[in-house]
């Protein structure tokens, strides 16, 4: 991936792949199939300022498993890779394990 150092309180987040089948087996069509909300923290900004002006470091760091909104983020393409920008308000969580 190119260099790429998302600013403030943004983060850089790579897509999980979804289900390909139901739980009945029914497999998906590409075209069907709902965009993921789960992915992979790939880049952090240094974080956002409080009110005194200082920097306040991120609850998520390069490598988490986090949940996020359905319609979440700013698409783009980095280095020939699809990828999300967004807030990390955007990120409802971090998936343990």
């Amino acid at each position: 991936m190119t260099k790429f150092r998302p600013l403030h309180d943004r983060v850089v987040v790579r897509r999980l792949d979804g289900e390909e089948k139901t739980v009945g087996g029914i497999i998906i069509p590409d075209t069907a199939k709902e965009k993921p909300m789960e992915g992979e923290i790939v880049s952090v900004g240094p974080g956002a300022r409080n009110e005194q002006g200082q920097v306040v470091a991120l609850d998520v760091k390069a490598g988490d498993r986090v949940l996020f909104g359905k319609w979440s983020g700013t698409e783009v393409k980095i280095g020939g890779e699809e990828l999300l920008i967004m807030k990390e308000s955007d990120i409802m969580g971090v998936i343990a394990g």
